[in-house]
């Protein structure tokens, strides 16, 4: 398939673990930089991943950017692990275990009712460890340096929240949410209702919109193909 990136492409790339969003967009913007030869590009993501979790990346380059903000608006599907017993400052397996909790009075019926009252429209406190600007400084930055940090709890929605599997303290889900939506927030307060903890211990978001993690480039590929194209 060729690209006039140029002129705008739109693409879908399943993001490596350990990478940043930003991380990838930096990679494709200075191999285009290098193949059309020229000092400046636009390359752009729709809709931040955090660096522990995988999967779809809506990518814009050139006059596509402009799009992005229609594809930031669309809803979003998860598949991941909330483990439950412990939490972590960051709500996932960024930051090490602070606090445990015992796990023996839940069941699967405490796990089924208590996941129904997280279906609908909520308020949701972001996590502190996010990219969240508060004046002007993103507030994980504030965060790691130690700062006290407010945060105001935002509208979210999400349309389905399904447990897949349960093998404890382990539980598997898939999760149908709006923008904005902290899944790490869920899995913090999921645990926190249960009466433990709970923290994300896997993340991969598998669609925005219609767009879905199948049709997505690995990374690697896709960098051979801008070589080639």
């Amino acid at each position: 398939m060729k690209y006039d990136f140029l002129a705008g492409a739109t693409l879908l790339v399943d993001k490596p673990l350990d990478w940043t969003s930003f991380d990838v967009v930096n990679k494709i913007r200075y191999h285009l930089k290098q193949k059309l030869g020229i000092k400046k590009i636009k390359v752009g993501h729709a809709g931040t991943l955090d660096p522990k979790a995988t999967g779809l990346l809506i990518i814009c380059t050139g006059k596509a950017t402009k799009t992005l903000q229609g594809f930031q608006g669309l809803g979003k599907e998860y598949a991941g692990t909330i483990t439950l017993g412990a939490t972590t400052p960051s709500y996932d397996v960024e930051t090490e275990v602070d606090q445990t909790y015992p796990i023996d009075h839940i069941d699967e019926l405490l796990l089924n009712k208590t996941r129904e009252q997280f279906i609908g429209d909520l308020q949701q406190l972001p996590p502190i460890y996010s990219a969240i600007k508060k004046d002007g400084v993103r507030l994980y930055k504030r965060a790691r340096n130690g700062e006290e940090v407010e945060v105001q709890p935002r509208p979210v929605s999400i349309y389905a929240f399904d447990l897949v599997h349960v093998e404890m303290p382990k539980v598997d889900f898939i999760c149908s949410c709006s923008k904005g939506t902290y899944i790490r927030s869920l899995a913090y307060d999921f645990g926190k209702m249960l009466g433990s903890g709970g923290y994300l211990s896997g993340l991969r978001r598998t669609q925005i919109g219609t767009h879905r993690i199948e049709d997505a480039w690995q990374l690697e590929d896709l960098l051979k193909a801008i070589e080639e194209n």
